[in-house]
């Protein structure tokens, strides 16, 4: 092998290396999730909350999950005049004067969008994601639950349910946005269909995780990675 070729094989090997470390990270991270969650779930279906909370929960309702989260909902930007403005300029003494003006024309409402309302705590139960910050506490009920979606990166959530007009939502951080995902997945499963059929559930994707484990297989083997 050439002096060349050998520095191109030992490139691809390091590039491997590279990308099988990144998809192995994330492997681990979704990994231990899954276990947080066969271990919180099961111990949930034995009447025990799977983080310590002050919260007044329903019959049979456990706290699963919470996390530092930004609440958001619908509202509108500041409304601006189009049109002039008329006036009079009203003396006040050594030489100043004071304009005293009056706004006239069509007040364009601003537009309407998702704001930032508080930051604070979000729970998550086998009954409904909560909200609790010093200027917001906002619930919403899987029973009334619409639609919900999130960012491509799973970081920010929209909800809509049928007693708000308003769609709300929270906002995490990228790395807690996925965990919550995961937990948010299993406690509405819970709420639907009980806990036998998601611990079966999540007992199974934890069987093929592990079979699916990502694995380094160099170009080159014969050559080392770097």
């Amino acid at each position: 092998m050439s002096w060349f070729s050998d520095f191109k094989a030992k490139r691809a090997n390091k590039a491997a290396t590279k990308a099988h470390n990144e998809a192995h990270a994330y492997w681990q991270e979704d990994f231990a999730t899954l276990e947080k969650l066969v271990s919180v779930v099961s111990a949930a279906s034995k009447g025990e909350d799977g983080v310590p909370n002050t919260l007044m929960q329903k019959d049979g309702e456990r706290t699963l999950w919470q996390g530092p989260a930004i609440f958001h909902e619908v509202g509108r930007q500041p409304g601006r005049y189009q049109g002039g403005s008329t006036g009079v300029s009203v003396p006040v003494g050594g030489g100043v004067r004071f304009r005293v003006g009056a706004q006239r024309g069509t007040l364009i409402p601003g537009a309407e969008m998702q704001m930032d309302k508080d930051e604070g705590i979000v729970l998550l139960t086998t009954e409904r994601v909560i909200f609790v910050g010093p200027i917001k506490t906002q619930e919403w009920n899987f029973d009334k639950l619409l639609m919900l979606s999130t960012t491509p990166d799973e970081s920010d959530y929209f909800i809509n349910v049928s007693n708000r007009q308003k769609t709300s939502g929270v906002r995490f951080d990228p790395e807690v946005g996925r965990e919550f995902n995961r937990f948010l997945g299993s406690a509405a499963a819970i709420h639907e269909h009980g806990y036998d059929e998601v611990i079966a559930e999540l007992e199974k994707l934890k069987k093929t995780a592990i079979a699916e484990e990502p694995k380094l297989a160099l170009p080159h083997p014969e050559l080392p990675a770097t």
